[in-house]
Formats: structure tokens, C-alpha cells, sequence
């Protein structure tokens, strides 16, 4: 009785939910972009270091369709989107979940700045749309999504709001444990940020900026000090993307954490790629911001715990 007490309490949150992703749907076809499906089961996820795939027999459920969208990029598809189902094992929290749903976009002959301007287009259709005007309530903050948003790099934010700099975190490899602990909690209290300009060793998927090859083209979106979304200028150098990925391996291995097999077919098409930019933004946590939800349970109709 009490688990059907708790997913009927979250009746007015799931239809709200509902309402957002058909919101979403919407400004993505009327944006010109075509909605895809990839598959959920994959050979071999991108290798990242801190982000572990779930086993589904001898291949694994996908972490992320990047791989796959971009394969499409490269076969000539020029906006596509996304929402779907990923895993990541050991993933449960206030904001986490094994199992999320991800929104991702891909627009060929673009970059991150584009993106940014996208993600603004995004959230105020999706604010407006609910009747609330230009501003969300969350965590006791109001956030003003109608005007200009913060913009903010890496650099400038461990100088703002950490005694560390950037390069003394990475040198003492305290990046992710100071970014974690004393930054995000602060990014985008009075309106949305973008924190920007990744270190090139923190650049993932993300192509070097031309004139600053110390930094990627990568940002991540915050509002209320909760991270939405991760975005890129997409890397598509097949030599520098394969380095990128057996340096990941190599230190999977060190953390004694599984080594998975590279995507040879995704490798083998990246120079196909033309210059594009892609984001992977969780639908669950935007819901929890839409809807000032204190926890992620609040928004989805399961939690693992309950099934």
C-alpha cells in the first residue's frame, strides 16, 4: 500500500513531466531537427574513466548514443535529436539514477556557442510554456531565464569560488573532487551559467579551441547548482579521438575498473564527420528543476529500489 501510495503522490509530477518532453519534441521538429532512435545495446561504450557501462550479455547498455548520432553526422544527417534510456552502474543519489532518460542533439557545421544559444531557446520555451513567465523556483533561489546568461570559464570559475586554481587542481589531481565540492554548488543561482573552456585534459569527446589549444570547446549548464547538461565542439580527428580513448583505457586500468573494446566502427567514420557540435542534457534533472523537485524520485514514475 505505501509504494502505491508514493507513485499516485506522483501523479501531478508525471503528467507535468509528460507535458516537458512533448514541450521538447516540439521545439526540436519546429527547429528543423529529425528525431532518431539508435540502438540501446551496444559492442562498446565511449571509455571514460568515471563512468562505468552495465553489462548486457557480451555488449553493454549504452552509457550515451553519442557514438551512434555521430556515426549518423558522418553519413550526411545534418540536426538530429534524442530521448532515450541510458545506465551507468553505481549511479544513485538525490540526483542520480542507474537508469535516466537523456536528451541529446547533434547539428552539423555548428559549434558549442551554438549549442548554448540552443539550450537558452530550450529552457525559456519550456519556462514560458508552463505559464511561470521567465523565471524557475528552485531550491528557495529564483533563476531568471528570460535575460542574458552567464558565461563563465573554467579559469574564472576556480578563481570566483575556489582558494585552488585550475592549475594547481590539476596538478594536484583535485579537478573533479573541488569542481564537485566548492564550484558547482554556486553555478547558476540568479540565472542559468555556462561554465566553459575545459582543460584539454578534461576534453572528453571535445575538439581543442584553435587559438588556445590549452582548453576544449566544452561546457556544462547549471541552474541552481545542479548540472543539466554537457556539451561539445565535436572532436573528429580519428588520431587525436583514438589517443583520447586509449588514454581513458589506460587509466580504467590503473583504477583497476573494466577496459572495454573500442568503437572501431565509430573510429572508423569519425573523418567523415563535418565540423559539428553536440549536448547530452538529463531529462530527470529538468524535470526536478521545472518542477522544484527536492529529489529525482520525485520525477519518474520508478526508482530502482521500488521495482
Amino acid at each position: 500500500m505505501d509504494d502505491n501510495w508514493t507513485l499516485a503522490a506522483r501523479r501531478n509530477a508525471l503528467i507535468a513531466r509528460a507535458t516537458i518532453i512533448q514541450e521538447i519534441r516540439r521545439f526540436f521538429i519546429e527547429g528543423g531537427y529529425l528525431e532518431v532512435e539508435t540502438p540501446l545495446r551496444i559492442p562498446a561504450p565511449a571509455p571514460e574513466a568515471h563512468i562505468d557501462a552495465i553489462p548486457a550479455g557480451n555488449w553493454f547498455l549504452q552509457t550515451s548514443p553519442e557514438l551512434c548520432m555521430k556515426r549518423m553526422l558522418a553519413a550526411g544527417y545534418e540536426r538530429l535529436f534524442q530521448i532515450c534510456h541510458c545506465w551507468r552502474a553505481g549511479e544513485r543519489g538525490s540526483h542520480h539514477l542507474s537508469e535516466f532518460t537523456m536528451l541529446e542533439w547533434y547539428r552539423a557545421n555548428s559549434d558549442y556557442l551554438d549549442i548554448m544559444v540552443d539550450c537558452e531557446g530550450l529552457i525559456r520555451t519550456l519556462v514560458s510554456g508552463a505559464g511561470r513567465g521567465t523565471s524557475i523556483t528552485f531550491r528557495g533561489m529564483t533563476t531568471d531565464v528570460g535575460g542574458e546568461w552567464e558565461r563563465l570559464t573554467v579559469e574564472e570559475a576556480f578563481d570566483r569560488y575556489s582558494e585552488t586554481s585550475m592549475e594547481e587542481a590539476l596538478a594536484l589531481d583535485r579537478f573533479d573532487e573541488i569542481m564537485v565540492e566548492s564550484i558547482e554548488p554556486k553555478l547558476g543561482m540568479e540565472r542559468p551559467t555556462f561554465i566553459h573552456d575545459y582543460p584539454a585534459s578534461r576534453g572528453a569527446l571535445a575538439r581543442l579551441k584553435a587559438d588556445d589549444d590549452s582548453v576544449a570547446e566544452r561546457f556544462e549548464l547549471y541552474i541552481g547548482g545542479l548540472e543539466l547538461a554537457n556539451a561539445f565542439s565535436e572532436l573528429n580527428d580519428p588520431i587525436e579521438q583514438r589517443r583520447r580513448f586509449e588514454q581513458e583505457t589506460a587509466y580504467r586500468e590503473e583504477l583497476r575498473r573494466q577496459a572495454y573494446p573500442l568503437p572501431e566502427p565509430f573510429l572508423g567514420e569519425l573523418a567523415s564527420m563535418p565540423p559539428s557540435a553536440g549536448i547530452a542534457l538529463g531529462v530527470d534533472r529538468l524535470a526536478m528543476v521545472l518542477l522544484n523537485a527536492g529529489r529525482i524520485d520525485d520525477v519518474v514514475a520508478f526508482t530502482p529500489d521500488e521495482l
